[in-house]
C-alpha cells in the first residue's frame, strides 16, 4: 500500500526563537510546510482567526491537514509541536520510555527556564524603556546559571539527551542569542562546542534562515 504523501502544514511564524524551533524540525523532517506570517509587532497575534488556533495569542502554532485519523488538528505552544511532530513523524522524538524521558526533561527544562530566563534578560538588557538594574542583574544571573547546567550536561555528550532531538532544537534558538542576554559563550565550552555542532546542521542552518515574505 503506497504511503499518504503529506499535505503541507500550516506554520503561523514569526522569526524569533520559538518560531525557529518549529522551522528547524519541518527542515529537519523533510515535512512540507507553509508559513503563514504572524507579524507579533503589528499585533497578528491578537487577530481572532488566529486566537482560534492559539488561545493565548503567542506563536508558533501549526495547523495539520492530515492530523490524527486524517482529520485536521491545530496545535499552539513550541513544546507540544515538537512533541506532536515528534510523534507524528517518530523522528527526534524516541518512542523507547527511557529516552523519551532524557528528551522531555530537557525540553520542559528550556520551556519552563531556559526561555523565559533568557527572554526577561533580553527584555531588561535591551528592550526595557529604563534600565532597571535589579531585573538586568536577577535575569543576567539566571541566565549564566542555566547555561552552567547546560555545559556540564554537554561535557560527556554531543547533544543534550545523547542524540540529536527535539530537546535541542528547542534551545538553540535562544542559546545563539547569548550575547543579548549578558553572557561569555567562551566561559561555557561544552556549550560553545554544541552551539557549534548544531550550527553545521544543514537543516538546522535553513530552519534558522526562514523569514516570511
Amino acid at each position: 500500500m503506497a504511503a499518504v504523501e503529506q499535505e503541507p502544514i500550516d506554520l503561523y511564524f514569526w522569526p524569533t526563537p520559538n518560531g525557529f524551533k518549529v522551522t528547524i524540525f519541518m527542515e529537519e523532517a523533510g515535512l512540507p510546510y507553509r508559513i503563514i506570517p504572524v507579524n507579533i509587532g503589528a499585533g497578528d497575534q491578537f487577530k481572532p482567526e488566529f486566537l482560534a488556533i492559539s488561545p493565548n495569542n503567542r506563536m508558533p502554532a501549526i495547523v495539520d491537514p492530515q492530523g490524527p485519523d486524517g482529520t485536521p488538528i491545530s496545535v499552539f505552544e513550541s513544546g507540544a509541536i515538537l512533541q506532536y511532530l515528534g510523534r507524528k513523524t517518530g523522528l527526534f522524538y524516541p518512542a523507547d520510555e527511557r529516552t523519551r524521558v532524557e528528551v522531555e526533561q530537557w525540553l520542559m527544562w528550556q520551556m519552563g527556564g531556559l526561555g523565559p530566563m533568557a527572554g526577561q534578560a533580553h527584555h531588561f538588557r535591551v528592550f526595557a524603556p529604563e534600565k532597571v538594574p535589579y531585573g538586568i542583574e536577577r535575569y543576567t544571573n539566571e541566565v549564566t546559571r542555566l547555561y552552567g547546567v547546560m555545559n556540564k550536561r554537554l561535557a560527556d555528550r554531543d547533544y543534550l539527551a545523547g542524540d540529536f532531538s527535539i530537546a535541542d532544537m528547542a534551545c538553540i534558538g535562544w542559546a545563539r542569542s547569548w550575547e543579548k542576554q549578558g553572557q561569555d559563550l567562551n566561559a561555557f565550552p561544552n556549550l560553545k562546542a554544541w552551539m557549534e555542532r548544531m550550527e553545521a546542521r544543514p537543516g538546522v542552518q535553513r530552519g534558522l534562515a526562514v523569514k516570511p515574505e
